[in-house]
Parts: C-alpha cells; sequence; structure tokens
C-alpha cells in the first residue's frame, strides 16, 4: 500500500509540473486582442514544452520515480508521453496558422526573426525524435548510433524552444511568469547535468573489475565482479544494473543485466548473461581485471516489497538470472517460505543452473517444475509451453495468497499473464520486468 500511495504522489507531482506553466498563464496579466485560438495555441505549446522537458527526469533513471512501477514502465511512459507531447507542440503553428494565415509569412527563414526559425527548427528536431525512436530498427540505427542521435537531438530542441518561447516574450512579462520559467530550465538543465556528467564522475571513482567469467549452459555466461577500492553495491534480489565494460563511464555502450548473485553478499556482484546479439556474445572472449562500471541498482522485480505466505516463479531461458538471485538470497537468509519455480527451456542440456537449482531444494522449501519443449525420450516431466492447465496442475491451495514472478521472453510473460489471470490471480499479484526500453 505504501508503494502504491507514493506511486499515486508521483503522477501527482508529474501533473502538477506540467500544469503549472498553464496555471501561471492563466493567471497572470490578459493581454488583449490574442483571441481564444491563438491563446489555444500558446498554451498547448506551453504545455508540450514543459512535457518535452520532464522527459530529462523521465529517462534520468531516478529511483524515486522508477521505483514505485519498475523502470521499464517509467521507459514505456516516456515513450508514449512523448508521442502526446509532440502532438501538442505540432498543434501550436497548425492551430496559429489556421486562424491567422498570414502568419504563413513567419515560416520564411530569410524574413523571419531568429527566434521564429529556432522554434520551427526545434519542432522539426522534435519530429525527428519521435521518428527515429519509432522506425529506429527500419532505419538500420544500432541502438548506441540512435542513443547518441536522440540525446544531443534533444538538448538541441529544447534549448531551441525555450529560445522561441523568450523571443516571443508576450508570456514572460512579470516576475513571476520570468521566475517560473527559469526555474523550469534550471531544473531541466540540473537533471541533464546530473545523468551526463555528474553520475558518471561518481561512478569513476567506484569501479568493479572482472574476478572470473564462467561458462554456464544454453550460451550463457557468468560475470563475477569485485568492487575496486570499495565495500560492494547494496541491492535487492531481482533487481538490475547497467554494466559499461571496458570503456570510460561516460560512454554509451552500456547495457541492463539482472544480478544473478545472492543480495547477502554485496562485496560479490554476478551477472548470468545469454548470447543473444552482438554485444552479449563477446562475454565469453572477456578476461579477468578487466574494468566494469556499474550503474545501480534498478528495478522494482524484487520480493521485498511486500510480504506474502508464498512466491511462485515462472522462468524461460535466461529469464532465470534474477529469480537465481531471489532463490539465493533466500537460502543465505534461511527463509522457509514455500516457493514453486516453473522453469521453461528447450532441452534438458540447456536448463542453466540445473544442479545448482538441484542444492538450493535442500536450503530452501523449493517446489521445482522443469518445462521442456524437446524433451529427451525417457522425460516423463511436463513439455510444451507452459499454460493456464500446467499451471493449475501444480499451483499451491493458497494461490490467491502468493506473489508471482514471471521473467522471460516478452511474449513469453504476456502469455503468463494471461494464463494467470484465467486462474483468477489479481494483477498486482504478478510482477515482471523486461529490458525492451527502445
Amino acid at each position: 500500500m505504501r508503494y502504491l500511495y507514493y506511486g499515486l504522489a508521483v503522477i501527482a507531482v508529474y501533473l502538477f509540473l506540467t500544469m503549472t506553466p498553464l496555471l501561471v498563464l492563466l493567471a497572470g496579466p490578459h493581454i488583449p486582442g490574442r483571441g481564444f485560438w491563438r491563446e489555444l495555441s500558446v498554451g498547448l505549446g506551453f504545455a508540450g514544452l514543459s512535457m518535452m522537458g520532464l522527459q530529462f527526469f523521465l529517462t534520468g533513471r531516478f529511483e524515486g520515480l522508477t521505483s514505485p512501477y519498475g523502470i521499464d514502465v517509467v521507459y514505456h511512459f516516456h515513450r508514449a508521453i512523448s508521442l502526446i507531447a509532440f502532438i501538442f507542440l505540432l498543434l501550436h503553428p497548425a492551430i496559429l496558422l489556421l486562424s491567422a494565415p498570414a502568419t504563413i509569412g513567419l515560416l520564411n527563414p530569410l524574413t523571419a526573426p531568429g527566434w521564429i526559425t529556432g522554434g520551427t527548427i526545434a519542432l522539426c528536431t522534435f519530429a525527428l525524435l519521435v521518428l527515429s525512436s519509432l522506425y529506429r530498427l527500419r532505419l538500420g540505427l544500432n541502438y548506441e548510433q540512435w542513443r547518441l542521435f536522440h540525446g544531443y537531438a534533444a538538448v538541441t530542441a529544447v534549448a531551441l524552444a525555450l529560445w522561441h518561447m523568450i523571443g516571443v516574450n508576450y508570456y514572460l512579462q512579470g516576475h513571476v511568469n520570468r521566475g517560473l520559467w527559469i526555474a523550469i530550465a534550471i531544473t531541466w538543465i540540473m537533471a541533464l547535468l546530473y545523468v551526463r556528467l555528474i553520475k558518471p564522475l561518481l561512478m569513476r571513482h567506484r569501479p568493479y573489475r572482472i574476478e572470473a567469467v564462467i561458462k554456464e549452459r544454453c550460451q550463457s555466461w557468468t560475470l563475477v565482479l569485485r568492487p575496486e577500492g570499495l565495500k560492494g553495491m547494496e541491492f535487492k534480489p531481482g533487481q538490475f544494473a547497467w554494466l559499461t565494460i571496458n570503456r570510460s563511464p561516460f560512454s554509451i555502450h552500456e547495457h541492463p543485466f539482472s544480478f544473478s548473485s545472492s543480495a547477502m553478499h554485496p562485496e560479490q556482484l554476478a551477472f548470468t548473461i545469454k548470447e543473444l546479439g552482438d554485444f552479449t556474445a563477446t562475454i565469453g572472449r572477456l578476461t579477468a581485471g578487466t574494468r566494469v562500471y556499474v550503474d545501480g541498482p534498478h528495478g522494482s522485480f524484487i520480493p521485498d516489497r511486500h510480504t506474502f505466505s508464498g512466491y511462485v516463479f515462472i522462468a524461460g531461458g535466461v529469464g532465470i538470472s534474477p529469480i537465481m538471485s531471489i532463490l539465493r538470497t533466500f537460502a543465505d537468509r534461511h527463509d522457509q517460505r514455500p516457493l514453486l519455480l516453473f522453469y521453461g527451456n528447450k532441452e534438458w542440456s540447456e536448463v542453466t543452473f540445473r544442479e545448482e537449482l538441484g542444492l538450493l531444494q535442500g536450503r530452501l522449501d523449493l517446489q521445482i517444475v522443469h518445462v521442456l519443449i524437446d524433451p529427451p525420450e525417457d522425460w516423463t516431466g511436463e513439455q510444451g509451453f507452459i499454460n493456464a492447465d500446467m499451471l493449475g496442475r501444480h499451483l499451491p491451495n493458497n494461490r490467491m495468497a502468493c506473489e508471482y514472478f514471471v521473467c522471460g521472453p516478452l511474449s513469453m510473460q504476456q502469455a503468463i499473464k494471461e494464463a494467470l489471470e484465467q486462474l483468477g490471480i489479481r494483477p498486482e499479484q504478478i510482477q515482471s520486468e523486461s529490458f525492451n526500453f527502445v
């Protein structure tokens, strides 16, 4: 319940910050002869710019913003609200041109004031930001190229939009209006400086070194990290971090991975990573001693947020990594609440952590249901894909008193959530987190 109230408070603050420029605009001195449509145009422009500026906070991985919802939810909200903000910004000149066609001459950069042209360029830059985000893969942009363009373009667009607003100057008259926008601009700049300068500088003084690279089943590797000159990183089981490997902490080449180690041992961090792309295919070639910077912990895929009488974990493939962190932590805590794990894999030979899971059954009240798509001939366990019927056969009688953690491919997550809801499990009992941020 505490997280619910905190989440509602964060939403209220966001709405207040978005609407404050409009409220001050309405409370300010009335300028005669402006008309309804022009005022609406300006109001939409203010709201859109305010929403775009707040994006620096939404993408800054501030724990206070992400903890109630999960960072994946915040990133998806960032993407959705960007589209709404862009529509507001697009309506600003559209309404102005439709209500006063004579203003079309302001679009000519040869004759228009610089601040008008700055506003036009800002709008075009925002359009490129939206299009490059929606069609990144079709445009052939890899994540790092897109992120570099996205960062510089966002700062440029917001700066030009502020210049445009200062140039218009109709609504910056008076100490309240001017002071408000100065304060808003300063907070945006501070957020940007913290994320791009201060935070990397802090990380630079908290490096880690690779202690071991352990080969696991199913083309997976576990990186074991030791802190260099510090005690380590405290995290909650189920969380993740962004790793910057063998690069500067200012680099845009960083990747999110779940902790797979016990949260009871912050002096040694472990991340289990499967070879799924260009970067992850190089993990096995890393060597001991390589420097790593860790940005974390992040995420709300954690059992410590609420107290339940039991937990059900449903993992597919490398989705076992954060669940291993939870199980290892529970074992180190001597937690004897009943645990049930559904673990889906293609073949028995691909079951990562198979032996350790068997050992954990001796330390925990843990039942494991292995599910194979292509089982061996003598297999007597579950096979195929995890569905409602399969879940119903194994879920405990007190299923409504359990919390459910689902981790795996997005398609699997969606199918499992629908299956659980068919069995009467409430959505608030189901936890999941994906790294599909872009």
